[in-house]
This record gives C-alpha cells, sequence and structure tokens, in this order.
C-alpha cells in the first residue's frame, strides 16, 4: 500500500503531495524535507529505491521533476515504479508531453488523474484508456456547466 506520492522539482519545489496515510503536519514536513535533501543529493546512476524509517522510498526523475512514493516494507518496488510510469504516462497523454508548468497550473486535472489510477493507496485501475475516458467524462461535465453557467448570465437560461 502506498503511504504518500511526493512530486517535487530539482530545486526542491514540491508540486503535488498526496498523503494515504496519517501523518502529522509536522510528520509530513520532516517526511518532505528529508526525501527532499537525501534524493536530490543522490547521483543518477544510484538506485531508484531507499529505505526510510520504515518505509521503502521509491522515486524515479523524469525531465525536471522527481516522483517519489512511500510503500509499506513488504511492498514490491517494481509494481511502484510501474505505476509511477503509468501516471506520467497518463500525464503526458492528457497534457501532451507534460512539464512541470502543467502540474502546476492544471493540479487539479493531475490530482483526479492520480486518484483515477491510485484509491487510498491501492492501485485502481491499470488501464491508461480507461482512465483517460474517465477524465475526459468529467472535462466534458465540466464544460457543460461552465456553458449552463455563462448562458444564465446572459438570461439565455
Amino acid at each position: 500500500m502506498w503511504q504518500f506520492i511526493l512530486l517535487f522539482s530539482r530545486q526542491g519545489k514540491v508540486r503535488l503531495q498526496k498523503w494515504y496515510n496519517t501523518f502529522t503536519v509536522k510528520e509530513k514536513k520532516k517526511i518532505v524535507r528529508d526525501l527532499l535533501t537525501t534524493i536530490l543529493a543522490r547521483k543518477p546512476k544510484m538506485c531508484s529505491f531507499l529505505e526510510y524509517k520504515d518505509m521503502k522510498i521509491c522515486y524515479k526523475r523524469y525531465a525536471s521533476l522527481y516522483f517519489v512514493v512511500g510503500i509499506e516494507s513488504g511492498d514490491n518496488e517494481l509494481i511502484s515504479l510501474e505505476m509511477i510510469h503509468r501516471y506520467v504516462e497518463l500525464l503526458d497523454k492528457y497534457f501532451g508531453n507534460v512539464c512541470e508548468l502543467d502540474i502546476i497550473f492544471n493540479f487539479e486535472k493531475a490530482y483526479y488523474m492520480l486518484d483515477e489510477l491510485i484509491l487510498g493507496g491501492e492501485i485502481q485501475e491499470t488501464s491508461k484508456k480507461r482512465v483517460l475516458s474517465a477524465i475526459q467524462f468529467q472535462d466534458s461535465l465540466q464544460e457543460d456547466s461552465e456553458i449552463k453557467q455563462a448562458l444564465e448570465q446572459i438570461g439565455l437560461m
């Protein structure tokens, strides 16, 4: 089970964080600070797994973003890396060659996509096609709502 997922830049700015286990605010800040300093100090050729407290940390760097997942000590690291990669593929497909700015300015879509993929720290859906269709359906609902609001504002509804 995933404990959390963090996305941060090479400059150490957290771009997305999702916690699947209960941690106090102080614990979350300590975890983020410790992982930022540890992962950013590692060389590119080093292993993408490390142990932290009673968890395993799996991470992968894509362009300027690090995708970091904390998992239970008995979980499979390779599945976690595969799910990180699946998430990046989904982001790429949706945004068309995703970059850090896409995450910053469309964070709600990034969170929604993550929720379609992982729910409560467990893998919910592995099919990219199903996740993307759910997101496109959500986009169409949002567009319909915006059109309806615009029509109501100008008095046509």
